[in-house]
């Protein structure tokens, strides 16, 4: 069946570097199909659909929507509201007063739960349209997926912020934590691995949600760092969590926090980098300490992005508007790597993927759980895009000492 009526886009979630191109991607793919009449985009994603505060996208003009694919964060704003059903049949009441046939939601794993809920209303409704869910999110925690949008571009961040990190503490010695975003995916926070340029580089330690966090252990494999490098720079994922599997950071917080999908919010505090930091001064007595949590920076940072990621980002919303007008079911674009390196998009049910988390695999961290294997930086290298910039070093002999050989030999 030829289904014709208007398309809707909207943005759900936090916003990345590339998001704005799987929007573009969508326009320009949708603009090529006289099926589909009109383009709109929702602001605030759901809560905009509600609210009917729609913009009409058809016209834009090619110039602008170039302009704007290049700039990070979510154009037309976004929204942490999880519809229940009740939302849900307000959703299908706005669908059906403005024909909307298509519907495509950028963002994460609650992002596609919301599709899901919504294709299953439509359903029930004998509501003829497609739900398609484009994937996005700098946690990379998308199943099925072999990495998201949004993913690369933070990765490159993180990366060449510990690069930098990384030099300032080689100058100056002392211990470096540096807190990356990752509620329950380390897949971030150990892409700061790619800062290390040379052997005796940082990050030294990275320390992942995927395996217990045991603060003694922590400050002794900082402890035998510091001795042998005379300088220790770590990674610690904001979601590390400890042996029973309740997040470090819960512990430290009188008043908890949760956005409207449930989860605790990590960001806003550097209570777990300065409980880190405590601890290393008190037990190793090492007085030049410092921790920065890296919050909402690593998610939009201008003029930071990997041109992999925009290229994929472009093309996962114009492949979600093939599926949508080729395929007579609902789905998520999925990435999947198929060479090196290659990868390709497919649709994949929305029950495999949504409201679900993928998590590093076990190849991709070390036995001690503090740092990553040779197979994750393999698999990161290729989606952190072209020109990065490098570190280098001196290579001047050192001259001979003269007063101080004196002193020694008398």
């Amino acid at each position: 069946m030829r289904l014709i009526g208007k398309a809707l886009i909207a943005q759900g979630g936090g916003p990345t570097a590339v998001i704005n191109q799987s929007m573009a991607g969508v326009i320009d793919e949708a603009r090529k199909h006289d099926q589909i009449t009109k383009i709109y985009g929702a602001l605030r994603g759901v809560e905009g659909i509600i609210n009917e505060e729609f913009i009409d996208l058809t016209q834009e003009t090619s110039h602008n929507l170039e302009q704007v694919a290049h700039t990070p964060s979510s154009a037309l704003f976004s929204t942490r509201v999880k519809p229940d059903e009740n939302y849900c049949k307000s959703i299908f009441k706005v669908l059906k007063a403005h024909d909307i046939r298509y519907f495509f939601y950028i963002g994460g794993n609650d992002s596609a739960d919301t599709v899901h809920i919504v294709s299953e209303q439509a359903k029930l409704d004998n509501y003829e349209f497609r739900a398609i869910h484009i994937p996005k999110t700098i946690d990379n925690d998308l199943l099925v997926n072999d990495h998201t949008p949004g993913y690369s571009s933070a990765a490159r961040f993180v990366m060449q912020a510990f690069s930098g990190i990384n030099l300032d503490m080689r100058a100056l010695s002392g211990v470096y934590i540096g807190i990356v975003m990752g509620r329950n995916s380390g897949f971030l926070t150990a892409s700061a691995a790619a800062a290390q340029n040379f052997p005796d580089d940082g990050p030294h330690l990275i320390y992942l949600p995927e395996r217990p966090f045991i603060i003694e252990h922590f400050v002794a494999d900082v402890q035998k760092v510091y001795l042998q490098h005379g300088y220790c720079v770590v990674s610690v994922s904001e979601g590390i969590k400890d042996p029973s599997g309740s997040p470090i950071i819960v512990s430290l917080l009188r008043d908890i926090e949760k956005d409207a999908h449930g989860n605790v919010t990590m960001s806003g505090t550097g209570a777990l980098g300065d409980l880190l930091t405590q601890a290393v001064k008190e037990k190793l007595k090492i007085s030049r300490v410092r921790s920065d949590t890296f919050g909402y920076i690593q998610r939009c940072f201008l003029g930071c992005v990997s041109d992999v990621d925009q290229k994929e980002a472009r093309e996962a919303g114009e492949n979600a508007v093939q599926f949508a007008l080729s395929n007579s079911c609902d789905g998520s674009v999925t990435i999947h790597r198929v060479g090196d390196y290659v990868v390709e998009y497919r649709m994949t049910p929305l029950a495999e993927l949504a409201g679900k988390t993928k998590h590093m695999p076990d190849d991709f961290i070390n036995a001690a759980g503090n740092h990553v294997t040779n197979a994750f930086k393999d698999y990161l290298r290729p989606l952190l895009g072209s020109n990065l910039p490098s570190t280098n070093r001196l290579k001047a002999p050192k001259v001979p000492k003269i007063l101080k050989e004196n002193t020694l030999k008398t």
